[in-house]
């Protein structure tokens, strides 16, 4: 039986009828979108892309037009938990993704692992702000000086978020954001590239133009669109997204459930102006739902704290987030996996990130066979995420808090 009402697994700006008024016809700027959206993030220009992964790999193919000494930098360096499409991106430009591993009970980069993850060889350094979560940055910047190397923050889960009140993704030498199913604002399949060094811009805005129109795949994308206005809402998502996620998880493809299963076949094109023009009406609300779903999450994330062996990923010092969701570790992976039996099939947002650390997914593991990463092996075998979704009313987010609480403390009295 499909279970029509679902909460979404991320906080995605919900699609309005109105943002499809003027459409196809009416005066309208091929470039709106990148003009409003370089507004919102704070700087003087924005560049569209197809996809995030499109955007990263646009951003590596103009780090290699200006690099110098292209034929010894071919080295990426990224993080060992992060999603998979970053090291199919750095594969896909024919440079070589070398990983180094995150610091105990986070995603973010082991300062020591990520010196020693970089030298002469290293093209770039690509800094993750994952979840919404801020990051520290200085680090990379800091290595990346020293050994000539360029920083590209991957903010693809974090456009809206800020660090010393500036945009994130505009610390680094290029940044990049996501506009994808799901996000805080969403074109269906779209990436967005900002980069504060006109070089950077003008390289990137290059490998741009070179991209193919692709007519076929931006129609199908305009019809997924349109459906995803229909089904992104409660009702509907039962059908779009958890009739599948329940298959999936009886049969206990964990990777096919949250999206892992990544392919080295991926489309890079243009990106057509009928969507551009959707992307900047739903623009106009953004920021008052970044407020509501802050406000929101810091009310919840205080609950949550209160549980007594729960940790709340929290942003880096001087960081001010956004919550697509909420991320948790857990003491153990048992423990994790005992939550999730009672929470994951149960339409209520609760599920996992990225089911592995990069080196153990079995596509890309042949490309990290020397690679040593315990701190984030440990952190995907014992973090999970609750929705921050509108739409996951108090009374359901109290069913989940009333889970944890029994699983932690019957784990405490166990150990006593």
């Amino acid at each position: 039986m499909v279970k029509l009402t679902e909460v979404s697994p991320t906080a995605g700006l919900p699609l309005q009828w109105r943002d499809f008024i003027g459409l196809p016809f009416g005066k309208f700027s091929k470039h709106a979108l990148e003009i409003e959206l370089a507004k919102f993030i704070g700087t003087d220009h924005a560049q569209i892309e197809c996809s995030g992964t499109a955007a990263l790999v646009v951003a590596l193919e103009a780090l290699k037009m200006v690099n110098a000494d292209s034929t010894v930098r071919k080295e990426v360096v990224i993080s060992a938990y992060t999603c998979p499409w970053v090291a199919l991106a750095v594969i896909h430009c024919g440079l070589i993704p070398v990983v180094a591993d995150s610091r105990p009970d986070h995603f973010d980069y082991c300062p020591k692992a990520l010196k020693l993850a970089c030298g002469p060889q290293t093209l770039a350094i690509i800094h993750t702000h994952l979840a919404g979560r801020v990051a520290d940055v200085e680090p990379s910047k800091k290595i990346a000086k020293e050994i000539g190397a360029f920083v590209i923050e991957d903010a693809a889960q974090s456009l809206g978020a800020t660090l010393h009140g500036r945009s994130v993704g505009l610390h680094g030498d290029i940044g990049f954001y996501s506009l994808g199913v799901g996000k805080g604002l969403t074109i269906f399949a779209g990436g967005v590239l900002v980069s504060e060094h006109p070089e950077l811009r003008n390289a990137m805005q290059q490998v741009s133009e070179k991209l193919p129109a692709r007519p076929i795949q931006e129609a199908k994308r305009i019809v997924e669109l349109i459906a995803y206005y229909g089904l992104y809402r409660p009702l509907g998502m039962g059908l779009a997204f958890g009739y599948h996620l329940r298959r999936k998880l009886k049969r206990g493809n964990f990777i096919q459930a949250v999206g892992d299963d990544c392919t080295f076949k991926f489309p890079v094109h243009r990106v057509g102006r009928w969507r551009k023009r959707v992307g900047v009406n739903a623009l106009k609300r953004l920021s008052q739902f970044f407020i509501d779903t802050r406000l929101q999450a810091e009310r919840r994330v205080g609950l949550l704290a209160q549980i007594k062996g729960v940790k709340v990923l929290l942003d880096a010092p001087g960081g001010q987030g956004v919550w697509p969701f909420i991320v948790l570790v857990l003491p153990t992976e048992s423990l994790r996996d005992a939550v999730l039996s009672q929470l994951w099939h149960r339409g209520l947002g609760v599920g996992r990130l990225f089911i592995h650390a990069i080196k153990d997914y079995a596509y890309l593991a042949p490309y990290f066979q020397q690679a040593n990463t315990p701190n984030a092996q440990d952190f995907a075998a014992r973090n999970l995420i609750i929705s921050n979704s509108m739409w996951l009313k108090e009374k359901d987010f109290l069913k989940i808090l009333d889970v944890l609480s029994a699983h932690l403390e019957a784990e405490q009295f166990a150990n006593v």
